[in-house]
């Protein structure tokens, strides 16, 4: 493949990159900027993605685009998306070109991080961030919607983030675009697609540094398509008035769910479960079922009681 070419003839006794595919830089071939210089160690993953075929465009430590926007001050319209030609439009200034990027970096050498467009050729990325903020879990939601679609999520690759919570990133059609959405699918989820980004693995940002798990596959894997159907669909209407008695996740999901909890995420799943229930009325007659089910999977009825009430003083 094209991205090999310029490792041609080296030593291979260090493994490739696990996210590009990339053989890392010897020791003795260091840059002249040492390695720990928070804008070097940016540009130098920037490039290492931009050539893997990602999009890439320098981030500040609060996760926001580097370059000030050319028109501050002056908005155009319509608004500019590039076509002035001038750096500064956020999302839209992402390239894959090495010598864009490095001009780019250049010109906001105060980045500390760079951020990855989705939506965007070749991979048309779909990010799938999953949250831990605010008594949210992301993660169990996410379980929860694969099990009521009934669908598999695969290995696919994944950036930890400072938070706590996770990026799962995966590939997905040209069309139709995914749209951004923050907490549509579930509390705790929020989608990156066409127009948004994700910060890339590496970047340090206040809270720390984004990076990838130990055992993330090689390259993102295509989106089920049943998750597909799930971001495309229409969003709710804006002022849908609530049905008195109807959970926002069937009664019989919440149970299966937490009776298919794995060792070690047996609480987790029944607190999320039972805040599910808080949040539709429901707890204290879905109490004794919770707790059924709870047992089943090797937790005291002391556990679950207590999982329960805390999910219903939260709420």
């Amino acid at each position: 493949m094209a991205m090999h070419r310029r490792h041609a003839g080296r030593p291979t006794d260090h493994p490739p990159d696990p996210w590009t595919g990339l053989r890392p830089t010897r020791p003795t071939e260091a840059p002249a900027t040492a390695p720990t210089d928070p804008p070097a160690t940016a540009l130098t993953q920037a490039l290492l993605a931009a050539e893997a075929g990602y999009p890439v465009m320098p981030l500040t430590r609060s996760k926001l685009p580097a370059i000030r926007s050319p028109h501050r001050g002056h908005p155009e319209v319509p608004t500019c998306r590039g076509a002035c030609g001038r750096l500064g439009h956020g999302v839209h200034d992402a390239s894959t070109d090495p010598l864009t990027v490095r001009r780019m970096f250049a010109a906001a050498p105060w980045a500390t991080g760079y951020g990855i467009a989705c939506g965007r050729p070749p991979h048309h990325l779909i990010g799938i961030d999953l949250d831990t903020k605010n008594g949210a879990d992301g993660l169990t939601a996410l379980r929860f919607l694969a099990e009521e679609h009934g669908f598999r999520l695969p290995p696919t690759i994944t950036v930890l983030t400072p938070s706590g919570g996770r990026h799962l990133w995966f590939t997905g059609p040209p069309s139709p675009p995914i749209p951004n959405s923050v907490g549509r699918l579930a509390p705790g989820i929020d989608v990156r697609g066409a127009g948004g980004y994700l910060v890339g693995p590496g970047s340090l940002t206040t809270h720390g540094r984004y990076v990838l798990a130990t055992d993330t596959p090689p390259r993102p894997a295509p989106v089920p398509n049943t998750l597909l159907t799930l971001l495309t669909a229409p969003p709710p209407p804006a002022h849908r008035e609530p049905l008195y008695g109807v959970p926002p996740q069937p009664a019989a999901a919440l149970i299966r769910f937490v009776r298919a909890s794995p060792r070690g995420q047996r609480n987790a799943r029944l607190f999320w479960a039972a805040c599910r229930a808080q949040e539709s009325g429901l707890v204290q007659e879905l109490a004794a079922r919770l707790t059924e089910a709870a047992c089943h999977t090797g937790l005291s009825a002391k556990e679950a009681r207590a999982a329960i009430a805390s999910a219903a003083r939260r709420g």
